[in-house]
């Protein structure tokens, strides 16, 4: 029998990853408790020698943050739905149909989703104003379905690749339609993939920086990542640091349960595909 004994230096190692990665998280909720007007002065300690809530009062109370996080969540959530949605059908069709191109098509998706989004942004400011949806929720959800879709249809195909045909055969030959061996066969066994598609492509919309940035100009449709770039706190005369940071810590605490709550579902969705036979 193999030896599975593990080196102490892994188990150090792993630990020493932990920490270089939670530190900036560790610091961010540091700074959110620390009063504004004194976290600058004496000696620089990690954590605060008073914890105040002061903060995240400010964050709630300020409208600007309020309706950014409103536009965050509906856009992120419609955004999402669509690129599901959209991404399950033309998966479907990838890994079920044989056509002339189709391999270069899924090639071309994915290339789609590499482009630079800072080459994007100007033409599209320009066209979004003459179609008059600048600084509107569907003049983010149409650029964030054009990056998230690729990525999506990249990886359901793989899961639907990975179904048998014969299941779903065998489902029309019990008397159900395509549509009917689809919605209750195929799309039940790839739920891990269409999930944690859904999950990468919530993660994005709601971490994105330049489109929200740049394709909005007043809090109508400016998200969070955008809003806290304006942030200036209680008054003009305290520095907005310990704000923003209690602010970052509210629009990262619905990702941080997203992940502790389905990280199997992730883990099972992202190495579904990784092992044949």
């Amino acid at each position: 029998m193999a030896d599975r004994r593990v080196s102490p230096w892994w188990t150090v190692s792993g630990l020493v990853i932990l920490l270089w990665a939670l530190f900036p998280l560790l610091w961010m909720v540091s700074l959110s408790f620390k009063d504004p007007d004194t976290f600058r002065s004496g000696t620089p300690t990690f954590f605060p020698e008073n914890w105040v809530w002061d903060n995240y009062k400010t964050v709630f109370s300020d409208s600007l943050f309020t309706s950014a996080l409103r536009n965050s969540v509906f856009i992120a959530l419609i955004a999402t739905f669509l690129a599901v949605i959209i991404a399950m059908f033309a998966a479907y069709a990838i890994a079920r149909m044989d056509y002339p191109g189709k391999k270069f098509l899924l090639s071309m998706a994915l290339a789609i989703a590499m482009f630079p989004q800072a080459a994007l942004v100007g033409p599209l400011f320009n066209m979004w104003r003459n179609l008059g949806i600048y600084d509107t929720w569907i003049g983010l959800i149409i650029p964030y379905l054009t990056f998230a879709l690729p990525l999506s249809i990249w990886t359901m195909s793989a899961f639907f690749r990975q179904i048998p045909w014969e299941m779903e055969q065998a489902a029309q030959v019990d008397g159900a339609t395509a549509w009917q061996a689809f919605r209750k066969v195929i799309v039940p066994l790839a739920a891990p993939g269409v999930f944690t598609t859904a999950i990468l492509t919530f993660f994005f919309c709601w971490n994105e920086f330049l489109l929200a940035i740049s394709l909005t100009s007043t809090d109508k449709a400016r998200t969070v990542p955008a809003a806290l770039s304006f942030f200036t706190g209680a008054s003009q005369f305290q520095s907005p640091i310990t704000y923003i940071m209690a602010a970052s810590v509210v629009v990262t605490i619905p990702v941080v349960i997203l992940v502790l709550i389905f990280q199997r579902r992730i883990m099972a969705g992202l190495t579904a595909g990784a092992v044949k036979g």
